[in-house]
């Protein structure tokens, strides 16, 4: 492509709203534009990253057997209604309705399509499994959409599913479909590691499901690695103890005044002691019933194990509820509340503790949670940095940027479309279905936060836009002529290739080629070539100079990237 025709223009100034270096570079290096927010326009660098990742997902599912559909950006709300969820996505879900007063939305996931689609053509087990994919555009409306194209509301997603009539078959696609993910990420040259996540909203919470994370220093998810045990899970998920804790055993009651000091930590100070050796006290409302959550007092709560416990929706209680119940806000604790009451699992639960006195301005000392009958003693707690595993293994935090996830849905959404096929026995049975997908656009800011320095972008070989840079300087018709034909000969060796034939000044020029951030960058200037007979290789990763004629240059550029 000879820059003197091309669509691109780099802008110098990093935008004021843009917050991470991948939405940064991207607008700054003239991959995306900002149409509103949230919602971005792909220029044409950002349509050949696009082209090289949705081809090598393709390659990698269709040898696992995947057939690729394409569904209706528009989807009927009767689908949704049909499995429960038209209420339950929320203000994710951006609805519409048409002239005749139905009920559409914007997909957001298509699991309601696909399984609809099943319905109308599958009636036997025989026809099972079905392994289908699309790439497509989703939309959520986000609250708050940020970080350009890495949390947009309008992105491009991979999604496929798969149909099965047992369990056994459907392990076995999600095994293949997890292998497929691992060769996908390594062939876009990316670091990456795969975690045991939470299914949230969209598979059941005990159902099978992993995240693929990037990692990257930006990253909005945390992951918690248990490189003994060959382990990663996101903390949503993670299970983790406490080391080396030291609790009391002095069972004597006692009311203390506190006054003025509602948190754990300032009870603690005021008591010379640790801030473990308290209880914290969390009030929840769910569907109208109440729970306390207990934890220590320096743990915080994982609200993704609450709602997996309760399997229900929650919120915390308002301060006018906890005045009903007769609690007061920072001085509560379990003694005679007439709801059950949630311990975490990394309490004693015959230690002593200091806990509300359910009295303003006091504390309790002496509190031993086996005294309460109504109680149950669950895996509460967000983990910490300084635990260790439950086999008592280091951990380690690393920060991620989930471009995968892959569910084990079971029939979550075949029973409540009533989906059916016969079975073996001429028995109706409800098929059971696995969810995959892949953050198609998320990728191009994820591999950018995982490779870039403070010039610009480092593409991975494979996703790059182009191979090479070919930037000139040249001002007789001579030597215009020589690179002319060293540009016509990269391209018949089968490199793509950005000739850089535009004019600009030298600076001008390679800051733009480091912003762009291709493999290679060869520069190609008059008055040190008349000198030399010699063009210079840059490789942008390495920073490595090399330098070649216009007769080898093509074997030395195939040679260095074959190992990058």
């Amino acid at each position: 492509m000879r820059l003197s025709k091309a669509y691109w223009q780099t802008i110098k100034e990093v935008p004021a709203d843009a917050e991470v270096v991948s939405h940064q570079l991207l607008i700054r290096a003239g991959f995306i534009s900002k149409t509103a927010a949230g919602i971005y326009s792909y220029l044409p660098m950002a349509v050949r990253v696009l082209q090289k990742i949705k081809t090598i997902i393709r390659e990698e599912l269709e040898a696992i057997d995947a057939q690729e559909v394409s569904m209706g950006f528009v989807t009927p709300g009767s689908l949704w209604k049909k499995s429960g969820r038209w209420e339950t996505m929320g203000p994710l879900m951006l609805k519409c309705k048409d002239r005749k007063d139905n009920d559409y939305c914007l997909s957001a996931t298509n699991e309601e399509t696909i399984t609809d689609i099943i319905d109308k053509t599958i009636t036997s087990y025989k026809q099972l499994p079905i392994n289908l994919f699309q790439v497509n555009t989703k939309f959520r409306d986000e609250i708050r959409p940020r970080f350009g194209i890495m949390r947009g509301r309008e992105f491009l997603m991979k999604d496929g599913y798969t149909f099965h009539v047992d369990k056994e078959c459907m392990s076995k696609s999600y095994s293949d479909y997890y292998k497929a993910y691992e060769n996908i990420f390594t062939r876009m040259g990316l670091e990456f590691i795969a975690v045991e996540a939470d299914g949230g909203a969209i598979a059941d919470a005990d159902a099978q499901t992993h995240e693929f994370q990037v990692i990257a220093d930006n990253g909005e998810d945390i992951i918690v690695e248990v490189s003994a045990e060959n382990l990663a899970m996101n903390i949503e998920k993670a299970q983790t103890k406490r080391l080396d804790l030291k609790f009391s055993y002095d069972d004597k009651i006692e009311d203390v005044l506190t006054e003025n000091l509602p948190t754990c930590e300032e009870v603690a100070k005021f008591l010379t002691i640790g801030v473990h050796q308290t209880l914290k006290s969390i009030v929840i409302n769910s569907d109208n019933n109440f729970y306390m959550v207990m934890l220590l007092g320096d743990d915080s709560l994982n609200e993704v194990k609450l709602s997996n416990h309760l399997k229900q929706e929650w919120r915390f209680a308002s301060d006018t509820e906890l005045l009903s119940l007769g609690l007061v806000k920072g001085y509560m604790g379990p003694q005679n509340v007439d709801f059950q009451v949630l311990f975490d699992s990394a309490i004693d639960m015959k230690a002593s503790y200091i806990v509300g006195a359910n009295k303003e301005n006091y504390h309790q000392k002496g509190f031993v949670p086996l005294i309460i009958e109504n109680s149950k003693t669950v895996d509460l707690r967000l983990a910490k940095e300084e635990d260790i595993s439950v086999n008592g293994n280091p951990i380690k935090f690393r920060k991620g940027i989930e471009v995968g996830h892959i569910f084990e849905l079971g029939d979550k959404y075949t029973k409540s479309m009533n989906v059916t096929v016969l079975d073996n026995n001429g028995k109706k049975v409800n098929p059971l279905m696995g969810c995959y997908g892949i953050g198609v656009s998320r990728l191009v800011a994820a591999a950018i936060e995982q490779s870039h320095d403070e010039n610009g972008i480092i593409w991975p070989k494979t996703i790059a836009p182009y191979d090479v840079y070919f930037a000139i300087i040249a001002k007789s018709d001579e030597t215009k002529k020589v690179c002319d034909d060293i540009y016509k000969s990269l391209q018949e060796a089968g490199l793509d290739v950005v000739y850089d034939d535009r004019g600009m000044g030298f600076g001008a020029m390679l800051k733009d080629a480091d912003l762009l951030g291709l493999p290679v960058r060869v520069l190609l200037g008059e008055r040190d070539f008349n000198k030399t007979g010699e063009v210079e290789i840059k490789v942008r990763k390495t920073g490595e100079t090399i330098a070649a004629t216009p007769q080898n240059l093509c074997v030395k550029l195939k040679e260095i990237l074959e190992k990058l």
